[in-house]
């Protein structure tokens, strides 16, 4: 986040609950592709923020196979309510027979940037907006 672009209050990673909040991480074959999600699922509100980390290196299992293949990384900040149509949206523009897109639970962060994820993400977002 860009130093003054996010009002961040000083307190402790504790003081609230932050389950509602989860990371969603995919890998895709590229960048052109990592850019395009990540602007769609953002568009759509379904992700407050999309970090795209790559290249990375991948070695896998397919088919039988160890195969070894350079993709890009996308880990999407979002709410537990908008996973089912992140995840089908992420799907829907993905190239991949099988992708790897996984859920992972948020333990703890900075409340401010919590509340944002929540103020950023979901249909409350998007009215919101709209007021």
């Amino acid at each position: 986040m860009k130093s003054g672009s996010l009002r961040c209050d000083i307190q402790p990673f504790h003081d609230r609950k932050s389950d509602d909040v989860q990371f969603v991480y995919c890998t895709v074959p590229d960048e052109e592709t990592a850019r395009a999600i990540a602007h769609r699922i953002v568009e759509a509100r379904l992700a407050a923020c999309v970090n795209l980390l790559g290249p990375i290196h991948s070695v896998y299992r397919w088919e039988g196979k160890i195969e070894a293949a350079d993709e890009w990384a996308l880990i999407a900040k979002t709410v537990v309510s908008s996973f089912a149509s992140l995840r089908d949206r992420i799907r829907a523009l993905h190239p991949y027979d099988c992708p790897c897109i996984v859920a992972l639970p948020v333990t703890g962060g900075w409340p401010a940037f919590l509340d944002w994820i929540r103020a950023e993400t979901g249909p409350e977002a998007d009215q919101e907006g709209k007021s």
